[in-house]
């Protein structure tokens, strides 16, 4: 075979510096799982101030999900995860889309064949079989054809399959960042499928072209491609190319037996952004799901993507698996919503605000301060502000609290005292509010709950609120405060 074609390939792969890929196949949402991929593979290029490729495995085309290479980009673009290759801006060593670059795999199928490495197989076997790992292995008859022989069957217009030729006696050894070196005898292996009846490259062949020709120096993928891993090793070797550092991430699990699986009803990205999730927390969680920080850094919790680029090393992963904990990831949130300023929390509140008040009078600026610290999701927003919209049904027990030390009766007394008060300010501010509720207190001789507690019980109609009586009557305006302290007198009386 003229070699001429593959020494021109081999020309234009990048060396001299760190080159890692993420390469998903378009076939549904982004779970955890891939998200963490991702972000790991794109800190290793970062901190090594090497190059992110962004890749898309579209080979399967029966599982292809309509709109899911656009899921892809949003959510890389979303957690800037930004990447220097790939098949919106191109690069060198493109296209970076699998069925774009199909014409090169048949043409190294064909040179493992002639090097003895791989071999034309015509027997009627289940490819989706094998590819599930449910194959059981036999001694293939097409295996010890000569190569003319298979050759003139090809020709002949024959339907075949390629597959790779391992040896039957001896081992395989492979290094892993997180596992260290393993060994596995070769006669545990099956003689994988490379190129498929249809032209197209198995998962398994194309991804170690593509990573080769792509300069990939560090693959990272999960731990269930373990297994795989000495085929994928015994290529390089027949190709005579280096093997990339290979990273295989334990998986993220749902609890101790079951991993993460939307089928189960466990959330994407997507659907942590949907339940009121910010991607800062969400990365910064994902990252600590089976990742540990040293030195120094050793009991810090909170890393902004800048601070994982300085710190983040590979070897520091966990070679357990890692339960995924809603509730921690709350607590991440919420600590990330309340260290916001407050111009960038409202930009987050206000379509969870406008969707819960429609009161034309309420100033939705002056909502989202009080809200700030109360939530742990921006789902929390809601159930907090509704009665600012709409006074609830409530219990005439709300008044009665035994700190404040109020009852009905005295709540009723202190709302028709207040009243008048309210009533009488010449300007709806929060000073002449403040001091209009506190003097009315200071004249009684009364504490302040005692005037407060009520009031607010009347404005809001709940046990709990953020903010208190006098931001409540600020907010609500002068017609709306006035108009439930009546209401509450009506109720109470």
């Amino acid at each position: 075979m003229d070699m001429t074609w593959f020494d021109d390939m081999e020309k234009r792969i990048p060396t001299g510096e760190v080159r890692t890929r993420f390469a998903p196949s378009p076939t549904g949402y982004m779970h955890i799982g891939n998200l963490r991929t991702a972000l790991y593979t794109w800190l290793i290029a970062r901190h090594a101030g090497g190059r992110f490729i962004l890749r898309i495995e579209d080979t399967d085309q029966s599982r292809l999900v309509e709109g899911a290479t656009e899921v892809i980009y949003n959510t890389l673009k979303e957690c800037r995860l930004t990447w220097d290759e790939g098949p919106d801006i191109g690069g060198p060593v493109g296209p970076y889309i699998q069925t774009e670059r199909r014409d090169l795999y048949a043409k190294y199928a064909h040179l493992l064949v002639e090097k003895g490495e791989a071999y034309y197989c015509f027997c009627d076997k289940a490819e989706s079989a094998e590819d599930s790992g449910n194959f059981e292995k036999t001694e293939d008859p097409c295996r010890s054809l000569s190569f003319e022989e298979a050759k003139a069957r090809v020709e002949a217009g024959e339907s075949y399959v390629v597959r790779q030729k391992i040896p039957r006696e001896g081992q395989t050894t492979f290094q892993d960042v997180i596992f260290g070196d393993i060994t596995v005898d070769n006669d545990t292996l099956d003689d994988q499928v490379l190129m498929k009846r249809d032209g197209l490259p198995t998962y398994n062949f194309a991804n170690v072209i593509d990573d080769h020709l792509m300069g990939i120096t560090h693959v990272v993928r999960g731990s269930e491609y373990l297994s795989s891993a000495p085929k994928y090793t015994r290529l390089y070797h027949a190709f005579g190319w280096p093997v990339p550092e290979y990273v295989h991430c334990p998986p993220v699990m749902r609890d101790a037996h079951n991993k993460m699986s939307k089928r189960h009803g466990d959330p994407s990205y997507e659907d942590l952004k949907a339940q009121g999730y910010i991607t800062p927390a969400i990365l910064n969680y994902v990252t600590l799901l089976g990742w540990a920080p040293k030195g120094e850094n050793a009991e810090r919790e909170f890393f902004t993507l800048e601070d994982l680029t300085e710190i983040f090393e590979m070897a520091s992963v966990s070679k357990s698996p890692s339960i995924f904990d809603q509730e921690k990831l709350k607590y991440f949130n919420g600590h990330y919503l309340r260290e916001m300023s407050a111009e960038d929390f409202y930009a987050l509140a206000e379509p969870h605000l406008k969707a819960a008040i429609h009161a034309p009078q309420v100033d939705l600026k002056l909502v989202a301060p009080l809200v700030q610290g109360r939530c742990d999701t921006l789902m929390d927003i809601a159930p907090q502000v509704d009665f600012f919209d709409a006074l609830p049904q409530y219990s005439n027990e709300l008044y009665c609290h035994k700190k404040m030390k109020t009852d009905e009766a005295n709540s009723l007394e202190a709302l028709k005292l207040t009243l008048p008060v309210l009533e009488g300010l010449a300007e709806w501010t929060y000073d002449s509010i403040h001091g209009a509720l506190v003097g009315l207190a200071e004249k009684l001789e009364l504490k302040n709950g005692r005037i407060m507690w009520p009031v607010r019980t009347a404005l809001s109609g709940k046990a709990v609120t953020p903010g208190g009586a006098v931001e409540l009557c600020q907010i609500l305006g002068r017609e709306e405060t006035l108009k439930r302290m009546e209401q509450g007198i009506t109720q109470l009386s």
